[in-house]
């Protein structure tokens, strides 16, 4: 069962990504992990994240945004940036759509988000915070999602 398309564009540490790696195999997300990672995929950081939910998980890798893009042509992609004036919440996610998330030091490079400009979100917070850890933001946004669609499949 897939859900939702989860993307990580060149995540930087491997505890992040080892708890996304968990929250889409408990949520049948597709976990896609564009390069470079700021880790080893062996890295014993992001096994100990993910537990023992690697039977779970499906993952694929990218050496680019644009073999992403080209692999899924037709893909609905939302971009998640502090940038963003539309919250999280005021976008109608279907089933397959793709949450993209940018490195933890950095976000999302302006030329992904320059190609999605309606498709721009952002998760509320108070003036003057920078940002929120990435793995809570991606949970955030996985359980609005999920929401919209009546967490089909799960229980």
């Amino acid at each position: 069962m897939m859900t939702f398309h989860i993307v990580l564009v060149e995540p930087e540490i491997p505890g992040n990504t080892g708890n996304i790696s968990r929250l889409c195999a408990a949520t049948g997300c597709h976990l896609h992990l564009v390069r470079p990672l700021g880790f080893s995929t062996g890295d014993r950081e992001l096994k100990r994240a993910g537990l023992d939910y690697w039977h779970l998980l499906t993952v694929s890798y990218y050496d680019s945004f644009a073999e992403l893009q080209q692999t899924y042509p037709k893909g609905n992609f939302y971009c998640h940036t502090t940038k963003a004036l539309k919250f999280h919440s005021e976008v109608l996610f279907q089933a397959g759509d793709f949450l993209v998330f940018g490195k933890e030091t950095a976000g999302l490079p302006d030329h992904i988000l320059k190609q999605y400009p309606e498709q721009c979100i952002r998760l509320p917070m108070l003036e003057g915070a920078r940002s929120l850890n990435l793995s809570n933001a991606v949970a955030v946004s996985v359980y609005e999602a999920l929401r919209q669609t009546r967490y089909q499949g799960l229980h």
